[in-house]
């Protein structure tokens, strides 16, 4: 049986602990083939996401997908990110949150969009938690 990855249930915890503190959560995204944003707001090969209530509608925080509707630039947009694509999740007020280590499937993803400039590139203004 495969190991059961812990990343889907810490950026749960993560998201309620930061919800409920009154702050609002950031997503830091790895863009890979299987990442659905709009394409225009990936910078070198990233994209931060406000996924607070108030921003999104019908979140679901899923073990292999993280799912939402989002607007940008007005536009409604159905946003779907693989868990392993998620590299931090953080208050934006705080920058306390946390990192998280690619998964192989998202390595498997970034290795087929290895011509990306900022391969390798962490968000280095986060506070780690631990």
């Amino acid at each position: 049986m495969a190991a059961l990855s812990r990343q889907p249930y810490l950026l749960r915890a993560m998201y309620e602990w930061i919800v409920d503190s009154g702050l609002t959560p950031y997503v830091l995204i790895a863009h890979g083939p299987k990442v659905r944003v709009p394409l225009q707001h990936v910078r070198d090969g990233k994209i931060v996401l406000n996924i607070s209530p108030t921003a999104i509608g019908d979140l679901e925080l899923g073990n292999e997908m993280v799912t939402f509707a989002g607007r940008f630039s007005g536009n409604h947009f159905d946003v779907e990110l693989p868990v392993g694509n998620i590299q931090a999740i953080y208050a934006k007020e705080t920058s306390e949150g946390m990192m998280f280590e690619a998964e192989p499937e998202a390595q498997r993803d970034d290795d087929e969009t290895a011509d990306e400039p900022t391969k390798g590139k962490g968000a280095s203004h986060l506070q780690v938690i631990k």
